[in-house]
């Protein structure tokens, strides 16, 4: 049952539909390209198979999500309709607030060495990847590395084919070129624009290992968070001289 606060005030009536519990996340998976239920899933790796379905079920009866057989006959896709394209103001809003109010000091159970995988791939710039198919590693250290839906799960590969990107979560069978060691804590702060990759190299908290040019190019097409681009840091109030 979706949550109803009775009233006719189009705040309250919208919050019925976008301020329950995973749906702005599921949102935000979509308008930023997610349309299989497993690329869904891969984004939030907290929620359950049936609450999943439920959610997307619920957006669908509310005319923000249409689901479309694929050609193939296996499974669906999942689009936004124009009202459920016409919310993506509403979710960078929130995305902006959040990344400036909210995401400064991170609890070691925000960190997910998946989800930032996830992420990672989503950013990768391909304008400035090799010509030439490469295959990054990913090593996370011990501490931390945990993945909510993957357990102790410390290695990671990007399969780099410009244009595309692919994440896998088990060996792929290429030659690996390039390894990222990285403690995920760290290697998230990257992510988030909270570090600089420049002093995580320098620390010690990422380290590379392959030849030089794939070493000075992983600093190119590493993409940040686009909140990180996107927010200013608080205005503080200026010291009044006595």
């Amino acid at each position: 049952m979706v949550a109803e606060y009775w009233q006719f005030c189009p705040v309250a009536l919208g919050a019925e539909l976008f301020a329950e519990r995973w749906t702005p996340l599921i949102l935000r998976e979509l308008l930023l390209g997610s349309r299989r239920f497993s690329e869904l899933h891969n984004g939030l790796p907290r929620i359950s198979r049936n609450l999943l379905v439920q959610r997307l079920a619920q957006l669908e009866a509310a005319g923000l999500v249409e689901r479309h057989a694929r050609v193939n006959g296996r499974g669906f896709d999942y689009q936004l309709t124009v009202a459920g394209e016409e919310l993506r103001p509403v979710v960078v809003a929130l995305g902006t607030w959040g990344y400036k109010w909210a995401a400064r000091d991170l609890r070691p159970e925000n960190v997910d060495a998946g989800l930032l995988m996830w992420f990672l791939r989503r950013r990768v710039m391909a304008k400035h990847l090799p010509a030439e198919r490469t295959i990054v590693r990913f090593d996370f250290s011990e501490a931390g590395a945990r993945s909510f839906w993957l357990g102790e799960h410390q290695s990671f590969w990007l399969v780099l084919e410009r244009p595309e990107v692919d994440l896998c979560y088990s060996d792929p069978g290429f030659e690996v070129d390039l390894i990222v060691r990285a403690d995920v804590a760290a290697l998230t702060r990257v992510y988030l624009g909270h570090l600089s990759l420049s002093e995580a190299l320098r620390v010690g908290s990422v380290q590379l290992s392959g030849p030089r040019e794939l070493c000075s190019g992983f600093r190119k097409w590493l993409g940040i968070s686009p909140f990180a681009q996107r927010s200013r840091p608080a205005l503080r109030p200026r010291a009044v001289a006595s």
